[in-house]
């Protein structure tokens, strides 16, 4: 299982995530162009010593995505505010990758067709969305749980 950032906004965001996929031991695809440098301080302090032990991918754009996750058999699965599937009704598998959109204006009509399943987390009614850390977060755990890939040091270990 993977988990994917199409054109991340914001380093602290990003950086989370990155120590999240570490903890949880799953890769992290970034999809350029980020709004800041992938070296950026910010994203560096969020990530802290963490950014060594996850395995980080970037691409420059969501095309090049794509196409190597269709050569290398990855479904795609966006979390999207847009879908009627909430991620804990979804059948998750051990090939997914999970994408998440811009924090600043989500994913464009073309990712969403190129997705193979859209999920969401369920809300309160009138309110946007959640921080996209907090979102891959929730999503993560539950994808993990269904397919049994958390490491079992991990499932021990004290948060």
């Amino acid at each position: 299982m993977r988990l994917a950032l199409l054109e991340p906004d914001i380093p602290q965001n990003t950086g989370a995530i990155a120590r999240l996929a570490a903890c949880l031991g799953v890769a992290l695809d970034i999809i350029e162009p980020a709004g800041f440098p992938v070296s950026d301080r910010a994203f560096r302090r969020a990530g802290m010593d963490y950014l060594e032990r996850v395995e980080i991918a970037r691409h420059m754009s969501f095309s090049v995505f794509d196409a190597w996750r269709r050569t290398n058999a990855y479904r795609l699965v966006l979390a999207t505010t847009k879908a009627d599937v909430a991620y804990t009704e979804f059948a998750f598998a051990a090939q997914d990758i999970v994408l998440f959109g811009r924090e600043s204006a989500g994913a464009p009509p073309s990712v969403h067709a190129a997705a193979d399943a859209r999920i969401r987390v369920p809300m309160r009614e009138g309110l946007r969305s959640l921080n996209v850390a907090l979102a891959a977060a929730m999503i993560a755990g539950e994808a993990l749980r269904q397919v049994a890939l958390l490491a079992p040091a991990a499932r021990g270990a004290r948060a």
